[in-house]
């Protein structure tokens, strides 16, 4: 295991925040039992035989995961879900899928100026899925910031704005100012708000500046203290930003479907220690929200 593998499991979220920018008393860690929307889910191919349908579906369903947002290298592994209708439904898990960039792994270094990921993206929106239309955009990589303003991440960035889209971004700060300014307004969500580590305050004047900018909590480097509980940064940015924050599981390697409870749980934990009306904001309003989806039963 890697050293940001080891990280990303190391990730137990207990402790209190701010809500709606009031501070509260240290609550004892109870576990959130509502809920979890998984914004930012991959179903790629080299998964798909270790970890067939009833797999995954069945991890989600353990795990209290009632909603996914479905992107996979190729989009292949996106479109089995959303055709899972008796499954998914079964499993009470709604699919939001979203059309990834990448065709293979060749395409993660090339897709900002390649005209044919601009034309694959048009095809697989007119196509749509059998759950229905796709509904966003990404995840997509920008491992160099100044490829945020190649031609086709430019042209993606825009299409989005006009067809409603959300999109998912891996990227850094500098990389998030680039992308709004193709399209202002356009509904970005930040995978991991910054795995790099940028500054919390620097995630929170981003958030203040594009009111559009959301962020998935994934990998995100300084969450907790050391002890399990959230940094006083955090604490306070969540606080002071409590519509604006969602999990996701970032299934990008098999390791991560092979712990996929465990990582709910750990989100469970972080959530159980929040306010009940903030945790469920963040465990399942803000997704839903963005998406239109309502409270399951």
């Amino acid at each position: 295991m890697t050293a940001e593998q080891a990280f990303r499991r190391r990730v137990v979220l207990v402790g209190a925040v701010a809500s709606l920018g009031v501070a509260w008393p240290l609550r004892a860690a109870a576990r959130y039992d509502g809920p979890l929307f998984d914004a930012h889910l991959h179903y790629n191919d080299e998964a798909q035989g270790p970890h067939p349908l009833a797999d995954v579906l069945g991890r989600m369903k353990r795990s209290g995961v009632r909603a996914i947002v479905a992107n996979s290298r190729p989009n292949d592994g996106t479109k089995s879900l959303a055709a899972a209708s008796e499954a998914t439904r079964a499993a009470g898990v709604t699919v939001v899928p979203f059309v990834r960039l990448y065709r293979n792994r060749a395409d993660y270094n090339g897709w900002f100026g390649d005209e044919s990921i601009h034309q694959m993206v048009l095809d697989e929106l007119a196509a749509g899925t059998a759950a229905g239309p796709f509904r966003g955009l990404g995840e997509f990589h920008l491992y160099d910031s100044a490829n945020a303003d190649g031609v086709v991440a430019a042209k993606l960035m825009k299409l989005a704005r006009e067809r409603g889209l959300a999109v998912l971004a891996h990227c850094d700060e500098v990389a998030i100012d680039k992308l709004m300014a193709h399209a202002p307004g356009a509904r970005l969500i930040w995978a991991h708000s910054g795995i790099g580590g940028a500054a919390v305050s620097t995630v929170r004047e981003l958030m203040r500046k594009h009111p559009s900018l959301r962020g998935e909590l994934s990998y995100r480097p300084g969450l907790t203290d050391g002890s399990g509980q959230l940094s006083a940064a955090w604490r306070d940015a969540i606080g002071a930003l409590p519509e604006r924050f969602m999990v996701g599981s970032d299934t990008w390697i098999n390791q991560r479907w092979q712990h996929y409870e465990a990582l709910m749980d750990e989100y469970r934990a972080w959530l159980g220690g929040l306010p009940p009306a903030l945790s469920q904001r963040i465990g399942w309003d803000n997704a839903a929200t963005l998406f239109g989806l309502a409270r399951p039963p």
